[in-house]
């Protein structure tokens, strides 16, 4: 797998100035793993024999950015590249970070203490490719494996748990049987991690090429841990006509149809998380939902205000799942209606959901619910073109003109504008300003 490797110039400087200074010093971990994938790093890693001291004095110009960890950053065309001195982490009593660490002039013992052999890879130019556990096999046949004992890694930092089905998201790969075993016995440590290290491997794996993989954290117990809710729903049955699957393995399957937007597919996750606490059954044995986008959504920014997403994110997943199931009847009227309730930041995404939503119903609801899209996409594209009143904001009165015209600041005012609004909604043509001030 030894190939031609591309790495930045800067990087070739740094690796070649330690080493003209009689030091050891490598290009590691998630850099070589994109580079043998053919992929461009975000970010470059060096690994070097040279302690930080000895670091900061081969180059002019160096951080301080985690010095009691061996780190130091260098810049160069300033731009900041991480040099750490070759290290073995000791105890990890909070299961997150090693109580302290210990330099070592070994580079396979550095390369020890990292989590994957997909990532425990070191290279450079002089030396080629260090590879001492098996990173470019498990690389070419699609495997996650944890470097040495799975649970000893799993034990130092549990982050890592959630980190093994992530990589498997983001690439494709699937995870090796005593890699998996430990999950699924340590998923449970992921209590001691913080709400915004997880949000951010969701987050990752939710916008990764494969958002299936959420499976995996189901079939391993990480849901019970990070989202309990999503347990519930999985357990959930839909006895109806317009539904193939329980409630979990639906917004599952919601997530794979939807575009790689984070607020679409975090919405396919929550969308439905309310119906277990809505569910009736009738004397046919049909079950029905009444009231479940309004329930999923309170359960939705719960959940989203607990893994400390930030508040647009929040806000615009919510507005989705509250409008997810809104009836749009297949006339203008309605749609300019929808529009306007909706609103026409929001509109366009709701029609995308809708169409993912769709994807995971059976076949025959599926065309159906389909040609009605199409209708109330083109209607809305015709809504747009004219540039038909959707909003206060689109009206051709302003609060000022009804001012002007007479009228006293206060309630009455903003009533009078909405009254104007629902008006135009009704009757688009008459979005003109001194056909509104006749009406009032």
């Amino acid at each position: 797998m030894e190939m031609e490797m591309q790495i930045p110039k800067q990087v070739t400087f740094i690796i070649d100035r330690l080493e003209k200074h009689g030091y050891e010093a490598y290009a590691v971990g998630g850099c070589v793993r994109d580079m043998l994938l053919g992929r461009v790093p975000n970010d470059w890693d060096i690994t070097t024999s040279a302690k930080p001291e000895q670091v900061k004095a081969v180059f002019k110009r160096t951080v301080d950015t985690g010095i009691q960890h061996g780190t130091v950053t260098v810049l160069e065309d300033h731009i900041g590249f991480e040099v750490t001195t070759y290290r073995i982490d000791g105890e990890y009593t909070d299961g997150r970070h090693p109580d302290e660490v210990q330099f070592t002039p070994d580079l396979k013992e550095d390369l020890r203490r990292r989590d994957f052999t997909i990532n425990a890879m070191a290279y450079s130019p002089q030396s080629g490719i260090v590879d001492v556990f098996g990173g470019q096999e498990d690389l070419q046949n699609g495997i996650i494996r944890c470097v040495g004992s799975a649970e000893e890694r799993f034990h130092e930092d549990a982050l890592r748990i959630m980190r093994a089905v992530r990589f498997a998201a983001q690439l494709g790969f699937s995870i090796e049987e005593e890699t998996w075993n430990a999950v699924k016995k340590l998923a449970p440590n992921l209590k001691k991690i913080s709400a915004e290290r997880i949000q951010t491997e969701l987050s990752k794996l939710l916008l990764s090429p494969h958002p299936e993989c959420f499976k995996m954290l189901y079939e391993t117990g990480i849901t019970k841990v990070i989202l309990p809710e999503f347990d519930t729903a999985m357990s959930c049955e839909q006895n109806t006509p317009y539904h193939c699957y329980s409630v979990g393995e639906h917004t599952q399957e919601v997530m794979n149809h939807t575009p790689c937007d984070l607020p679409l597919r975090l919405t396919g996750l929550l969308h439905d998380l309310g119906k277990p606490l809505v569910k009736t059954t009738d004397e046919n044995g049909q079950d029905h939902f009444y009231g479940h986008p309004q329930e999923s959504e309170k359960i939705a920014r719960k959940i989203l205000r607990r893994l400390k997403y930030d508040n647009q994110t929040i806000d615009r997943t919510c507005r989705l799942i509250r409008f997810h199931d809104y009836k749009i009847n297949l006339d203008k009227k309605s749609v300019r209606r929808a529009v306007s309730k909706i609103g026409t930041d929001l509109f366009p995404d709701l029609l995308i959901f809708r169409r993912a939503d769709a994807g995971a119903k059976p076949p025959h609801v599926y065309e159906e619910t389909m040609k009605e899209l199409n209708q109330i996409e083109a209607f809305y594209q015709e809504i747009q073109e004219n540039k038909e009143c959707t909003s206060l904001k689109m009206l051709a009165v302003t609060g000022k003109d009804l001012i002007e015209a007479g009228m006293k600041p206060g309630k009455e005012l903003g009533e009078t504008l909405e009254r104007l609004l629902q008006h135009v909604l009704e009757n688009p043509e008459d979005n003109q300003k001194d056909v509104l001030l006749k009406l009032v």
